[in-house]
């Protein structure tokens, strides 16, 4: 059983490219991300700079918390430098979170 996993392991395409994830972020240097934070804020902006803690200083900023009657109350920022061990998720060219109807 070994034997043959070994040969199917060998047998698999080796043209596939691998992205890590810090590779793909720095691609977004210079880009709009959205971020989704632990808790609710969430912020869109633009990509200066990172470290491999995924620490990231960000320009031109809007943060997003929600409001308790619905909606959001948005925060302009200039720049900020946002802590990487509060971030869930990135979006690459996300425009925030979407308006309520």
């Amino acid at each position: 059983l070994l034997l043959a996993q070994s040969k199917m392991a060998s047998a698999a395409p080796t043209s596939i490219t691998q992205l890590l994830p810090l590779e793909l972020i720095d691609k977004c240097i210079g880009s709009r991300l959205w971020i989704v934070m632990k808790g609710d804020k969430e912020l869109v902006g633009t990509l200066r700079g990172f470290d491999d803690y995924v620490n990231m200083v960000l320009d031109d900023v809007d943060e997003f918390e929600p409001n308790p009657g619905g909606g959001w109350r948005v925060t302009r920022l200039e720049s900020i430098l946002l802590n990487g061990n509060n971030i869930c998720v990135l979006v690459p060219g996300g425009e925030g979170p979407v308006p309520t109807q």
